[in-house]
């Protein structure tokens, strides 16, 4: 199949204004249900998919990745803010355009030093129990909403449960309306992804408010107009919000762009994350000053815009457009119906849950599967600070690497008075004590050994701790009176060697090194 080659980046196609419109008819009801997620009033949202989207377009690297609110972001926005203020009110809002900025000079800071690469270390373990747990949370968050419950003010599980356990809280009409924007927004994308299914159903919950004089709970009132800029925010807050700041930046990059390396590869094109970075990055910081809340990519928004015919980045730079403009006019949705918007999340998060991911791990590898479902866990625990659920779970994967990697595997064979060992694996300050301790076990079991020969060629990486232990070992052997050499060193190890003075020239690949000490005659 012949890829679609996209546009040169300084031009802009007619492919990518239909794309672009397209997209921004989608985005308009959908970044106002993510606004509310994130406990903001509606218009918010609106401000972070207009001026936002225009600047990562100057920036990008994907002719195809749409930035703006996404329900997962959206999410940690929330769990970041609960604690601090009081949601939907001055002090909240103003604290979420403060933590968008965090995320935008954090990305910026990793695309400027090229650091794209840090995505890689959120192991997709990780990822699953965190989004699996964040999509029970979303729907949980959303549930109150959905069944027009006004249910007391608390943790997202707690609400959802009262909501659920109160069925005389809740609002007949709401449920329908809910259930069937579920229904029509993923029942439009399997007839045909590029049908507008979020557009039909906010439509639709606009058109039956006004006929049918719906009395459940509204967006209410919105001033229309464009937003100011500003940096009055509540600076003394900024340390409370470093670390979900950080993990949103990554966490929300991590996933989304995803897609936009695959679509890269099929089109042949080349992706820079720095780059993707520093255009994510300029969106949060432009979301930040026009009082908006954290953005990044979406998942679903991309896939229609390169189905709706993108060939450039400056796709998204039509959306951003196409909501700037509709701003002045955004009073219209003051009758939208919250149960609609709550639908319109519902239906959004559906690729988030991973469950086979998650029970196939226990049949793969233990070890990960208690880094997934401990993440799981502990998202769901320490609700509201969802990003803390993912710092567990980096620092779980970490400590079972750890753990594997403190022990090196080593094989042993005698051969006469000879003993060869083989380590494989990464010689490092925190393996180089069980391999020596291997071998001095060994020597004391078997004290008719005079010759060992330790076999370098499985070491992937030996640093200077290990290159030290082997010198020591070297030696020690020496004074048992054992000859110990070293043989087939890579030559990446041959260098760390050589500065621990076991050699005095440069030893290339397969060369041996012999005893610092002989056996005394």
């Amino acid at each position: 199949m012949t890829p679609i080659r996209s546009d040169p980046p300084g031009r802009l196609s007619h492919h990518d204004v239909i794309a672009g419109l397209s997209v921004a008819l989608i985005l308009i009801p959908q970044c106002m249900a993510y606004a509310e997620l994130a406990g903001l009033p509606s218009q918010h949202g609106l401000y972070a998919a207009a001026l936002p989207l225009i600047a990562a377009a100057f920036l990008a690297s994907s002719p195809y990745l749409q930035t703006g609110p996404v329900a997962l972001t959206s999410l940690l926005t929330l769990g970041a803010l609960v604690p601090l203020a009081d949601r939907g009110t001055e002090s909240y809002a103003a604290m979420a355009a403060l933590l968008a900025l965090v995320v935008g000079v954090t990305r910026v800071a990793l695309g400027t030093l090229r650091m794209g690469w840090i995505t890689h270390l959120m192991s997709r373990t990780v990822l699953s129990g965190f989004l699996s747990a964040a999509a029970i949370l979303i729907v949980a968050s959303q549930l109150p909403g959905a069944l027009g419950s006004a249910a007391p003010d608390g943790h997202v599980l707690g609400r959802a449960v009262w909501a659920l356990s109160h069925r005389q809280s809740w609002e007949g009409t709401s449920v329908v309306l809910a259930i069937a924007t579920v229904v029509i927004v993923g029942g439009a994308a399997r007839l045909h992804p590029l049908m507008p299914g979020v557009l039909i159903a906010a439509v639709g919950g606009l058109l039956f408010s006004a006929v049918a004089g719906y009395r459940g709970p509204t967006v209410g009132p919105i001033e229309g107009g464009l937003p100011a800029v500003s940096l009055n925010l509540p600076w003394s807050r900024l340390p409370s919000l470093l670390v979900p700041g950080a993990v949103i930046a990554v966490v929300g990059f991590a996933d989304a762009v995803s897609v936009a390396r695959l679509y890269a590869s099929e089109a042949r094109q080349r992706w820079n994350a720095n780059r993707e970075f520093l255009g994510s990055g300029a969106a949060n910081l432009v979301a930040g000053l026009v009082g908006g809340l954290p953005v990044g990519g979406a998942l679903a928004r991309t896939t229609v815009n390169k189905l709706a015919g993108a060939r450039s980045r400056w796709s998204g730079l039509v959306t951003g457009v196409g909501v700037l403009v509709f701003l002045p006019f955004m009073s219209v949705l003051g009758g939208l119906p919250r149960a609609v918007l709550a639908g319109i999340v519902i239906a959004a998060i559906s690729n988030l849950v991973r469950p086979r991911e998650l029970v196939a791990l226990w049949r793969f590898s233990p070890s990960q599967a208690v880094i997934g479902w401990g993440t799981f866990v502990a998202t769901l625990v320490l609700e509201p600070r969802v990003d803390l659920g993912v710092v567990v779970g980096v620092v779980m994967s970490a400590a079972v690497h750890l753990w594997r990697e403190s022990a090196p595997d080593v094989t042993a064979r005698r051969d006469g008075d000879t003993l060869y060992v083989e380590p494989h694996g990464v010689l490092w300050f925190g393996s180089a004590p069980a391999l020596e301790e291997s071998l001095l076990s060994r020597l004391a079991a078997e004290p008719d050994v005079r010759r060992v020969v330790i076999r370098c060629g499985g070491l992937g990486r030996v640093d200077l701790t290990g290159a030290y232990t082997l010198a020591d070992m070297l030696e020690q052997a020496g004074r048992t009176g054992v000859e110990m050499s070293l043989e087939d060193v890579p030559e990446h190890a041959s260098r760390v060697l050589s500065a621990v003075g076991l050699t005095d020239s440069a030893i290339g690949l397969g060369s041996t090194f012999g005893t610092t000490s002989r056996p005394p005659s």
